[in-house]
């Protein structure tokens, strides 16, 4: 029997669009946690908000952060809830809709 397939969220997608135009930076966790590890690279490199770091935990497993003006997030979070962020609300992709020429007739109007 077929497996029904995930519904992709359009919400999620265009956060994950948004994302991809932002700096990212990959490290290894080493024998820190992941937000622990990703915090002292912030700090030590000097990293400016907005930033993605994607931290490795072992060969497997890796975490995504989003680096914001309040502190760190989820990347899973911040793709859906990207218009909360500031940083990111100069980075929305605007969608142009070309426009016809939309003329309506009347009819009977003399």
């Amino acid at each position: 029997m077929a497996r029904k397939r995930k519904r992709k969220s359009r919400r999620r997608l265009e956060g994950r669009k948004i994302l991809a135009l932002v700096p990212q930076y990959s490290i290894e966790s080493g024998e820190d946690k992941p937000v622990t590890a990703a915090r002292k690279y912030i700090k030590s490199e000097g990293i400016t908000p907005p930033a993605v770091l994607i931290v490795r935990r072992n060969e497997h497993t890796t975490d995504r952060y989003f680096w914001a003006e309040k502190g760190l997030f989820g990347a899973q979070y911040v793709e859906e809830n990207h218009f909360l962020f500031p940083s990111l609300r100069g980075m929305i992709p605007t969608t142009t809709t070309s426009s016809k020429n939309n003329t309506v007739a009347v009819a009977g109007s003399s």
